[in-house]
């Protein structure tokens, strides 16, 4: 039977520029034994090349196919659904306006023109890049976002994520922003899900977010893992209403526990 991985990479994979004990090996056992992997981020300050060289770099063989991150959603959410006099102001880093451009996005800078305010994860946010947002949305624009993460693992800590630029626009607004496209969106699970090809019954979800990877997976109907290397800790998990299938404490546990007979003490009930 064909199994299919779909790994959260910060926090699963990796921390950071350092790869968690096991991952390199475990990926290679799974592919190995003839089972499809695929890696599956929200972290938009990244290309899905720069994520290829890294994993090679750590060991991890890997194909730009392999990969999917939520620029390359918000990109084809975008050339499905924009009009053909649209355009959209972008408040991101050069990953996403690469991501955009490649499917031939029109993009503006002036907040009156805009149909979608694409919101990200911006080191250099700013007042100047807010009101923008704020303005093109009293213009009437949607607001739509890369994805919900209010905070990324990094190695020694957490870092703000897209998720403070959201609470910004939120807080000027009064409103909810209208879409996500990365984890939980169903979105993103069901691109990852078509790249694998295979049956819900046979796909689970890797990652170490309740609110992201474990809603998504539970939200689509496939299993899911929590590992314990990245945010959530095994009382978190106890106490979410996003439960898991299984906790492990790390990706390296999954051969033995997955792949071979079940550690039903690894399940959550």
């Amino acid at each position: 039977m064909t199994r299919g991985f779909i790994f959260d990479l910060d926090g699963t994979v990796y921390l950071g520029e350092k790869a968690i004990e096991g991952s390199a090996q475990t990926i290679s056992e799974l592919k190995e034994k003839g089972d499809r992997v695929l890696f599956l981020s929200n972290k938009p300050i990244a290309s899905r090349h720069s994520y290829v060289e890294k994993l090679w770099k750590m060991g991890i063989v890997t194909t730009l196919d392999e990969v999917l991150n939520s620029n390359y959603i918000m990109a084809n959410y975008l050339k499905a659904n924009l009009g053909e006099d649209e355009r959209v102001l972008v408040i991101g880093e050069t990953p996403l306006f690469a991501e955009l451009k490649a499917l031939s996005i029109p993009i503006t800078n002036n907040p009156l023109k805009a149909s979608y305010v694409v919101l990200s994860w911006d080191r250099s946010f700013s007042y100047d890049k807010l009101n923008s947002a704020y303005q093109a949305w009293r213009n009437g624009a949607k607001i739509i976002a890369t994805n919900p993460d209010r905070t990324c693992p990094i190695e020694g800590g957490e870092i703000p994520d897209c998720g403070a630029m959201i609470g910004a626009i939120e807080g000027a607004t009064g409103q909810k922003i209208d879409l996500v496209v990365g984890k939980p969106s169903t979105l993103m699970a069901d691109a990852a899900l078509k790249k694998l090809g295979l049956e819900k019954s046979n796909c689970y979800m890797v990652g170490d977010r309740l609110e992201t990877d474990i809603k998504m997976a539970n939200d689509v109907g496939i299993s899911s893992i929590l590992v314990l290397t990245g945010i959530t800790t095994k009382d978190m998990a106890e106490k979410s209403l996003d439960k898991p299938t299984f906790i492990l404490d790390s990706i390296k546990d999954i051969p033995k526990n997955i792949c071979g007979s079940i550690n039903n003490k690894s399940i959550l009930k």
